[in-house]
């Protein structure tokens, strides 16, 4: 079970983005030494320095990767982890071991540990503050004193992608009325047939207050079913399946059974096929050509059941997660190169954590969350550095980086791709990227979105780069 932090977020994990900014602006200055002299970093027509249009295929760097197909751990080593870090990392939940009665404290304290009053003004998206008035009624509608002593744990699971919010409404806010992209009430996200389960209810009756096994959030009520315990943990273990390995594909069209009618499906979920005859139509469709996969549908009243739905063969699926390889890891992370970056997978896309975390779930490999919970896990083999680390140290660790693996600064991660003359390139999803002029002075490359960069030249400010600022270097691929 997850332990609390010891005090909750100003309103939830946006609220810590000043904050990580604020630590990364201040240490040890970066000279010039590390980067390639004069005309090595060529300035395309894009601006997004070092980066030609032949880089921005996995072909490119899976040709460059040594032993690219070697696996680095199997099956077997990978669930043996997996089901450590629902053991050991406190960030993630063990549905299976929650006791079938929580109690108050539990259940309020995962509510406020979330996130607490918003204690700055905040902004909608036409740019308004956003009344004080408003924001009280949205805190009470979390409704904590209608929590029982003993609230009865009842299970349930996505039937769509859903968002995961702070507090029980669908209103964006902003931090200040010039941004719109880092809505702080959003969290993350539910993908079909994640399972939740389901601890309080807002007030108004539309939002649901769930415990996946990443994340504790609210979620509007009907994007989940309610059922059966033993159903519900079931559905992820059950046989035949097919992983989805595409960004983000759909079903096919129907409008026989329209709650699976072109439902998105994204990159890492395992479905288990349906129990169905390969020479009866599905859904008005033969299903000579496409999977029947087994998915979750809300019932009328709301309880949890099942329809067949088809997945084209052209989707890119698999019968089995993919084999962690180098290739394999470079081949995912650039199916979503030029994605929308989505802050908590706002924007029907997703953040950095969530990139990294989907890449990694194509085969197999279960992360936290987040980034301060994933470059600190126990389970992982990692690196550490603190304001005590030297440059010569810093560079010695980037040096030796191999594909895949996770380059954590205060508030972001990056995948290492691979070396271009020596110099290490990552791809990541970023809402910036700053580089220096040619007057030396920083400028925003706006890249907002999953990017293909050089490590050395993005910076923080002007005397600071992202390699003073790394906190930890994690090796995935490797059992800790």
């Amino acid at each position: 079970m997850r332990t609390q932090r010891s005090g909750p977020r100003p309103f939830g994990r946006a609220g810590w983005l000043a904050l990580a900014l604020a630590i990364a602006l201040a240490g040890p200055t970066a000279t010039a030494r590390d980067l390639p002299a004069g005309s090595a970093w060529q300035v395309p027509a894009s601006g997004v320095i070092g980066v030609q249009e032949a880089y921005l295929d996995a072909a490119f760097w899976v040709a460059r990767t040594t032993d690219a197909e070697a696996v680095l751990m199997d099956r077997a080593a990978i669930d043996a982890r997996n089901a450590r870090l629902l053991r050991e990392d406190a960030s993630m939940h063990d549905l299976a071991a929650l006791p079938s009665t929580l109690a108050r404290t539990q259940v309020a304290g995962w509510i406020e540990d979330l996130a607490s009053p918003p204690a700055r003004p905040l902004w909608d998206e036409a740019g308004k503050p956003v009344p004080k008035a408003a924001l009280e009624a949205i805190v009470g509608n979390r409704a904590l004193a209608a929590i029982p002593a003993q609230q009865v744990a009842r299970y349930g699971m996505a039937v769509r992608r859903a968002a995961l919010r702070a507090f029980p409404t669908e209103l964006r806010v902003f931090s200040n009325p010039d941004d719109t992209d880092i809505d702080r009430f959003q969290e993350s996200a539910l993908f079909p047939g994640d399972p939740v389960v389901i601890v309080h209810a807002s007030a108004d009756g539309r939002w649901r207050f769930v415990v996946s096994p990443r994340y504790a959030a609210w979620v509007e009520a009907d994007a989940v079913a309610e059922g059966e315990r033993a159903t519900v943990l079931a559905y992820a273990a059950r046989t035949p399946y097919r992983v989805v390995t595409s960004a983000k594909p759909r079903t096919v069209f129907t409008r026989e059974e329209p709650r699976v009618s072109e439902l998105q499906l994204d990159m890492g979920a395992r479905i288990p096929l349906a129990n169905a005859a390969p020479d009866a139509p599905v859904n008005g469709q033969h299903p000579y050509a496409a999977w029947i996969l087994d998915l979750p549908v809300r019932d009328p009243d709301g309880r949890l059941g099942f329809a067949p739905a088809l997945m084209p063969r052209i989707a890119d699926t698999a019968g089995d997660y993919l084999p962690l390889t180098r290739a394999n890891l470079l081949r995912q992370a650039f199916k979503f190169l030029g994605e929308r970056y989505g802050w908590g997978h706002a924007y029907n896309g997703r953040d950095c954590s969530g990139f990294v975390s989907e890449v990694y779930r194509s085969m197999g490999v279960q992360l936290p969350r987040n980034t301060s919970d994933q470059a600190v896990s126990p389970v992982f083999a990692r690196t550490r550095f603190d304001q005590s680390s030297t440059r010569a140290e810093r560079m010695a660790a980037v040096a030796a980086l191999d594909v895949g693996d996770l380059i954590y600064i205060p508030g972001h991660v990056m995948m290492f791709a691979g070396r271009i003359d020596g110099q290490p390139y990552v791809i990541h999803d970023t809402n910036g990227g700053t580089i220096l002029g040619a007057d030396g002075e920083p400028r925003s490359l706006r890249l907002n979105g999953v990017s293909l960069t050089p490590l050395l030249p993005l910076r923080f400010g002007k005397d600071h780069d992202y390699v003073d600022r790394i906190t930890n270097i994690v090796r995935v691929a490797k059992a800790q």
